[in-house]
């Protein structure tokens, strides 16, 4: 791959998301170090997007329907960066190419029955010929998935224990962008939220005895957790989240470096005193009509015409002011436990998202030999296994708080 023209491809440049990470790499990077691209379907939207950066970049054109377009253009580089979704619309073709050619790929879907579906195709071609494709890497689901992978491998490696549980505990501020929700709306439209459902709908076959099924379903109703002594609700991105990390497990016991035996990851909306109670009720409710009005195709259609629509989002002033905070408690087997802490600023769902994104790209392109399991390792995989303490690293240069200690 040493000889294609570029190191990194953005496809899905002109749209909400993809904006900010073309201005990303125009800040971030140089040409020098990196040879990059921008891409999508619309020349025109495109041109007006180098113009407003000011980045002396080429342009590439390729509809995602159009096989030919896409294998040309996935064939130029080492690395496709695709936030062009909904990924089950859109993504096939190109996930298609980048194994077929193998290019390394990332993207930010947090849709879990497509993934399923990569999986079942290309997981055994992408490990055979080392080329990682790596769904998941925005918000949903690099601080969960990211953040339990440190936690863990803290208690192996500087207690010499195994870690029997992490439960993640989230806070976050900020809002949402038009291709996030189309995503969303387009597993309830196509019935795929059954999918959604499987807590172990990323992980290989297995039986699953009726303790670790009961172990692993999502929270339903708010409950005090005594362990960070206040009240917590349902996360709205657990069913995509818990996923991520339990197939992160199930591939690293494959490997022969295991989590654990039995190893079990929840996670939760955290909610501070005072009325942490009234809070997590409030929300919870607010979260259980929502999913009810979207299962109604009348209320569907209404709410899709208020929503934010794909190529919009959050303004400027809510994606700087936003934040998001991601606490996670990681359990010894000998009832040791370390605390895990993954925060930054900035609206999780733009700024948080385009930021762990380009960050794995870039830990791709410029890191490929330092990546966990060398040049070998390939397959659908995750963020944690895919990229690691790289990410990790390169995260915390950009100023991201990435700890874990003793409590």
């Amino acid at each position: 791959m040493s000889n294609r023209p570029y190191d990194v491809i953005l496809y899905g440049a002109s749209g909400f998301v993809g904006q900010q990470t073309v201005q990303y790499f125009a800040r971030h990077t140089r040409f020098d170090e990196v040879r990059w691209a921008i891409a999508g379907r619309n020349r025109q939207k495109l041109e007006k997007v180098k113009s407003e950066v000011g980045a002396a970049v080429d342009i590439l054109v390729a509809d995602s329907r159009d096989q030919t377009a896409i294998d040309t253009l996935v064939s130029q580089t080492r690395v496709l960066l695709n936030t062009a979704g909904p990924f089950a619309l859109y993504g096939d073709g190109i996930v298609d190419a980048c194994v077929r050619f193998g290019t390394h790929y990332v993207d930010i879907t947090g849709e879990t029955p497509w993934v399923k579906s990569l999986i079942d195709r290309y997981h055994e071609p992408a490990a055979t010929n080392g080329t990682r494709i790596i769904p998941f890497c925005g918000f949903d689901s690099v601080p969960s998935d990211l953040g339990t992978y440190s936690v863990v491998r803290h208690l192996q490696q500087e207690l010499g224990i195994a870690c029997t549980k992490v439960k993640g505990y989230f806070q976050a501020n900020g809002g949402f962008n038009g291709g996030t929700l189309a995503s969303g709306i387009n597993l309830y439209e196509t019935g795929q939220m059954k999918e959604v459902s499987d807590p172990f709908l990323l992980k290989p076959p297995q039986e699953h005895s009726h303790q670790e099924i009961r172990l692993n379903q999502d929270l339903v109703f708010p409950q005090y957790d005594a362990d960070i002594e206040t009240w917590v609700g349902p996360f709205f991105m657990s069913p995509i989240n818990t996923r991520v990390v339990r197939r992160s497990c199930a591939l690293f016991e494959q490997w022969g470096i295991s989590y654990g035996t039995d190893f079990n990851y929840q996670e939760y909306f955290k909610f501070d005193p005072p009325l942490a109670w009234l809070k997590a009720t409030g929300i919870t409710a607010g979260m259980a009509l929502f999913n009810g009005a979207m299962q109604q195709k009348s209320l569907r259609h209404f709410l899709k015409s208020i929503f934010p629509q794909p190529g919009s989002g959050p303004s400027k002033k809510t994606m700087n002011e936003g934040w998001f905070c991601c606490e996670l408690l990681g359990f010894g087997e000998d009832g040791q436990k370390v605390q895990g802490l993954i925060y930054d600023v900035g609206d999780p769902g733009n700024r948080a998202t385009v930021k762990f994104l380009c960050e794995s790209a870039l830990s791709l392109a410029l890191q490929e030999n330092e990546l966990p399991g060398g040049s070998e390792r390939g397959g659908i995989l995750t963020p944690a296994t895919g990229l690691g303490d790289v990410l990790a690293q390169r995260l915390r240069q950009t100023g991201m708080h990435i700890e874990v200690k003793m409590i």
